[in-house]
């Protein structure tokens, strides 16, 4: 039996081991698949999978092991590709000499170097030194990752420090079970409690980490040093918009980017042209949406891990009002470059996808509703041209103006719409509402918010960072800098609508782009009222907001000046205005909006991680309490005594705390009486109350005037006698 236990112990803390060593290891995944072929990314985790389930519950030798593992590996990689719709070999053995085996061969490299990667850290992590050096050297990898490429990180990495705990905790436990292993058997009696300890430390260092206040570096660190020496910006990448893994520390450019968390850095303006827009309606071209603000910018990385599959012609539902007319408008959308997006262009909201190029696999798109977006799950295949279908909703300005916040928000409003950090700056929400203190309505007060941005700050390309002195990034705009470009105004008015508890949110993309005269004057003189193709260049790379109003959906607000917001109203004519269009084409105001790196997972599941570590605390605490309830009975007459409690003295403050009871019940101790005296006066009144009665004033007499010693748990025989008074009081009726 004994062996059976310690067999199944071996097991189990492999079983963990190899948990900790998967989870690693799927970070790593998460990091290649925007790179990866999806066939890639599907073959890694199956080989990832397939090590560490063998591993950790076939109990054979290690050759038989490796053995298994190929074969099941290499029959994954088959099923996987084949499930794909790639030509791979009928038949396994043969067919390895076939043509057909070069479709499969590269990606059985790929799954054979997971598979080997994985067995190389387990034969390594024999000690609590070498784990460690595993979990520091990935813990390091990711954070440069994170500084020199344009990808976030930062999830990764806490997931990686998850797992090395628990990691280190079990390697504990496991030496221990096998240098003490009498020990080891008490306390696997209560297992509970170990798995408690282990939570409880847990929560508090996450509690700890959220909660912590945020301090300003005293020291450089050497990425910021580096870059600072190169001159190059530490906020966005040289050129937004291209497939580069890597960041380039060159000159910034204008352009779709992919870095949202650190704005503010001055650019060039660049005219190369992006893609080619055919649409019946002048729109805003909108890409992503951002929600979580850091300080510096924005956090959040969108939807690349949420979302479902989407086929083309399918209807998409996204957040789009139902109450709210629409126009349809079709886009075609023709690419003029050879830069990759994470996203699918379009006029808000798109309701279809109609046409793709055909040598680009309509798989690889998800939509994800929660901001209507369309998400590539690949960047290496990007069409050159597609055609989408917007509803574009038609805001009866009129009537939303007169709405009440009551009438607006009676409903739920999602809590990540109205985001603020823990230290975001007072006099930012003051002026908020200084601002707007004239507005009756939310829409009075977000239109008050904008023509405060447009009307006192200057717009520029290049602002002047020197004046900034506080490390928000939204204070240091509005009372120190005044001056910037899109991501300035757009940022700071979602906040500051924010703070007056309107749901906002930040939205990048692009502007409408340039329309020739040609196309507007045609030769036989007649005014053409269809805008046709709009050409769009890297300088017309925007950022804008959103604002939330309820049952009328998600309404564009501009919050940038010299810049014109092309919505449809019930008021006005829908069709494009040309001096408008001039205008901002002469102007040349259209900037950058650095973006964020590929999305990173929701914050919701943060959320729960942190509710969840508080609940533990908050059970641990009552736990403690519970523990603790003795001492606390006696605190009131150890703190009057001015010393420990004897057994004797418990016996007394218990006497004092059942007399107060009956007091309160209608038995009253006479001043003049001594405790025998009353008893005995109870006793002849409520004769059926005399057998709880004599005990108790005999444990009283014996612990205050009898030499005899009283006994530690004579207190609780009190507690018991009382408790039955108690009950028997209830069956009385007092005089």
């Amino acid at each position: 039996m004994k062996l059976w236990v310690d067999k199944l112990s071996s097991v189990f803390f492999q079983g963990l081991t190899m948990l900790w060593i998967w989870i690693i290891g799927m970070q790593w995944v998460s990091f290649t698949e925007t790179i990866w072929l999806d066939e890639t990314t599907a073959v890694v985790i199956a080989a990832l999978s397939i090590t560490a389930i063998i591993e950790a519950l076939i109990p054979a030798t290690f050759v038989l092991r490796m053995l298994l593992q190929v074969a099941l590996i290499a029959f994954s990689v088959h099923r996987i590709l084949d499930a794909h719709g790639l030509p791979v070999p009928t038949d396994m053995v043969r067919g390895l000499l076939s043509d057909e085996a070069s479709y499969l061969l590269p990606y059985l490299w790929f799954a054979l170097a997971a598979w080997a990667i994985v067995l190389l850290i387990v034969r390594l992590s024999d000690s609590r030194r070498k784990i460690l050096m595993i979990i520091a050297i990935n813990v390091i990898s990711f954070t440069i990752l994170d500084s020199f490429t344009h990808l976030e990180l930062w999830d990764e990495t806490a997931w990686i420090a998850a797992a090395g705990m628990g990691w280190l905790v079990t390697s504990h436990f496991n030496k221990f079970r096998a240098r003490f292993p009498q020990g080891w058997r008490h306390l696997s009696k209560s297992p509970f409690k170990i798995i408690a300890n282990i939570l409880v430390i847990f929560s508090l260092i996450i509690l700890a980490g959220v909660n912590m206040p945020y301090v300003q570096p005293t020291l450089t660190d050497p990425y910021t040093a580096w870059r600072e020496l190169s001159g190059s910006p530490l906020s966005g990448t040289s050129t937004t918009g291209t497939g580069s893994l890597l960041e380039v520390p060159t000159e910034s450019t204008s352009g779709y980017g992919r870095e949202d968390n650190n704005l503010g850095a001055g650019f060039n303006f660049d005219y190369s042209p992006v893609m080619t827009v055919s649409s019946d309606e002048r729109s805003y071209w909108r890409g992503e949406v951002r929600t979580q603000y850091s300080g510096t910018g924005w956090a959040d990385g969108g939807g690349r891990r949420g979302g479902s599959d989407v086929r083309l012609n399918d209807d998409l539902q996204g957040d789009l009002s139902t109450t709210v007319s629409t126009k349809s408008v079709q886009q075609t959308i023709t690419m003029l470059s050879d830069d990759v997006y994470p996203v699918l262009f379009g006029a808000y909201a798109v309701s279809r996808i109609d046409s793709m190029d055909a040598d680009v696999d309509p798989d690889l798109l998800r939509w994800v509703p929660e901001g209507s977006e369309l998400h590539m799950r690949s960047q290496q295949r990007y069409p050159k041209s597609y055609t989408v279908t917007s509803e574009i909703p038609v805001i009866p300005v009129e009537e939303l103006s007169k709405r009440t916040y009551e009438e607006l928000y009676s409903g739920s409003v999602d809590d990540a719409y109205l985001q603020i950090p823990r230290n975001f700056p007072d006099r930012v929400e003051l002026l908020a509402e200084e601002v707007t203190a004239t507005g009756q309505t939310p829409y009075e007060k977000v239109v008050l918010l904008q023509d405060y941005l447009q009307s006192n700050y200057t717009y520029t390309n290049s602002p002047d960072l020197s004046r900034k002195q506080s490390p928000d990034f939204v204070e240091g705009f509005l009372f120190e800098i005044r001056e910037g470009y899109c991501d300035y105004f757009s940022t700071s008015m979602v906040m500051m609508a924010r703070s007056l508890d309107i749901p906002a949110r930040w939205v990048k993309g692009y502007a409408p782009g340039s329309v020739s005269i040609q196309e507007f004057m045609p030769m036989d003189g007649m005014v053409s009222m269809d805008p046709g193709m709009y050409t769009v260049t890297n300088a017309d790379a925007h950022s804008w907001v959103e604002v939330y109003f309820g049952e009328y959906g998600w309404i564009p607000i501009e919050a940038t000046p010299g810049f014109s917001m092309p919505i449809l109203t019930s008021m006005e004519e829908s069709e494009p205005v040309i001096s408008e269009e001039l205008l901002e084409e002469e102007e040349a105001l259209e900037e950058s909006a650095p973006a964020a790196a590929p999305e990173q997972a929701s914050s919701g599941l943060m959320k729960w991680i942190v509710m969840i570590a508080a609940a533990i605390i908050a059970l641990w605490g009552a736990y403690i309490l519970w523990r603790m309830k003795l001492d606390l009975r006696f605190a009131g007459a150890r703190l009057k005594a001015g010393k420990p409690l004897t057994p004797a003295d418990k016996v007394i403050a218990e006497t004092e705390r059942w007399l107060r009871f009956v007091h309160r019940r209608g038995l009253v101790r006479e001043s003049h009486e001594t405790l025998r005296e009353s008893i005995m006066r109870w006793a002849d009144t409520y004769p059926t109350l005399r057998t709880e009665l004599h005990p108790l004033l005999r444990k009283f007499e014996s612990a205050r005037y009898s030499p005899a010693q009283v006994q530690e748990d004579e207190w609780r025989a009190v507690q018991e006698q009382a408790d039955l008074l108690k009950k028997s009081m209830k069956k009385v009726k007092l005089i």
